[in-house]
Formats: C-alpha cells, structure tokens, sequence
C-alpha cells in the first residue's frame, strides 16, 4: 500500500511541475504555475503523514516506509534544482528564453558543482535519516525497524562513495582530452 503512495507521490511531484509549467508558459496563467510549483512540498507532507499513519497502525516498518523517507530527503535538498532545472528548459521552448547552460565539464568549475551536488546530497541525507530516526524512534520495537536501520546505513555507504568521486575532482580536475 505504501509503495503505491510513494510511486503515487513522485508521479503527483511531476503532475504538479508539468501543471505548473504549463500553466505558466502555455496557457499564460503565471499565478496559477506559480501556486502549483509551490504546492509540491505538500506532496512530500502528504507522504510523511501517509508513512506515520501506516506505522501507527502497526506495520512492520518495509523497505517501502524506508523509501518513503529517502523520498522526502531527496525532495526537500533537490526538488528547487529539479524545478529549476524544467522551468529553464521550458523556458527556453515555450518562451523564448535563453537556452539552458549544461552543468560544467571540465576543471575548477565541474569540481565546484560536484562538491555543491555532495552538499545537496548531505542535506538529504541528513534530512531522510531525521525521518529514518524518528520511524525508528516512534515505533520503539527494534525487530520492526530493521529494514529501516539498513536503509540508513546502506545510504551512508553511498554518500561515502559519492564523496570519495565528487570531491576527487577538487584533487584531479578533469581536463580537456588531449591536454596535458
């Protein structure tokens, strides 16, 4: 049940930035983009009240309710980029807006936004962990909360990994083929 809410959720996240974006730039409704761009955070507070109200009902804490939280982590650090990144986009084919500049490829430049990209990524860990923390907390039974203990540490090997390359490009930045 969860796991459709979830996938309900992302689906409604996009509903409501294409909504948005339609509004704004198709149908010249600029007010009406604006309130369904803002609205997507509640997106994210219909999820948490989703997970909790599933939990308290006494379920076993899944896979699912762990998704849940990483959904609302990566939302929250990321979800501004992600809008930003359609409304440039849009912009630029609806409305005559200046093409989108691509995210840098080479030298100090790519290895700032790497380390900005780790930082969002730090943020939405720390975010979903909170959320992870409190299920855990909330539930009170260790054998329910397993999978949501794993989850966690599963995320903080990956944010490792991903700090491990993206701050190695502030070490080795990438050059241009060819150039020593």
């Amino acid at each position: 049940m969860i796991t459709a809410f979830i996938i309900g959720c992302e689906i409604g996240f996009w509903l409501f930035v294409l909504g948005g974006l339609l509004c704004r730039y198709i149908f010249r409704l600029k007010k009406l983009g604006k309130v369904l761009l803002f609205s997507t955070p509640l997106i994210d507070l219909a999820l948490v009240i989703a997970t909790v109200y599933d939990l308290r009902g006494g379920a076993e804490a899944t896979f699912a309710h762990s998704l849940a939280a990483v959904y609302i982590g990566v939302s929250i650090a990321f979800g501004h980029r992600m809008i930003k990144w359609a409304d440039e986009r849009f912009a630029h084919r609806f409305a005559g807006g200046p093409a989108p500049v691509g995210k840098p490829k080479l030298g100090k430049e790519h290895a700032r936004h790497e380390r900005i990209a780790w930082l969002h990524h730090l943020l939405a860990f720390a975010i979903g962990a909170l959320i992870l923390y409190g299920m855990i907390t909330m539930i009170g039974d260790e054998s329910r909360t397993q999978s949501l203990l794993q989850t966690l540490q599963l995320w903080l090997v990956v944010l490792g990994i991903d700090f491990v390359i993206s701050f190695s490009y502030t070490l080795w930045p990438r050059k241009q083929k060819g150039a020593s």
